[in-house]
């Protein structure tokens, strides 16, 4: 059963429809609930190995649907601390939770300047209204 649209406020967005819930030093990355369900029913999620380098702004792994392989992008720069293993062993979690048990990996951010750069929900909504 797919998610009810939403964009909650305590998280900042990337305007390529990912995500990033920052606490402290770390943050938790997942894609947008646009994002899953543009790409429908998610068949394969590719991440990055642990302690691997993700940058903001670049493709850090792939999800993959009946519709589509599509990129997901970093929506802030750290280094991969944790991976969601339940969203690699059954991705659909991301179309069920796409901001709780759907997350898809948790980094210790290298740059917390860079979440200045990541928008709201409110403004999220409004690249939304502009696709």
């Amino acid at each position: 059963m797919a998610a009810e649209e939403s964009y909650p406020d305590d998280i900042r967005y990337h305007r390529e429809h990912d995500w990033a819930r920052i606490e402290g030093d770390e943050a938790v990355l997942g894609i947008t609930w646009y994002a899953q369900d543009a790409l429908g029913e998610l068949v394969h999620y590719e991440p990055p190995e642990q302690g691997a380098t993700v940058s903001r702004g670049t493709p850090y792994g792939e999800v993959e649907s009946v519709k589509a392989v599509s990129d997901v992008i970093a929506p802030i720069s750290g280094e991969v601390l944790e991976v969601n293993k339940a969203v690699v062993d059954a991705p659909e979690t991301v179309n069920e939770d796409p901001y709780g048990n759907g997350w898809l990996i948790r980094i210790r951010l290298s740059d917390p300047a860079e979440a200045e750069q990541l928008l709201d929900a409110a403004a999220y909504r409004e690249v939304l209204a502009e696709q």
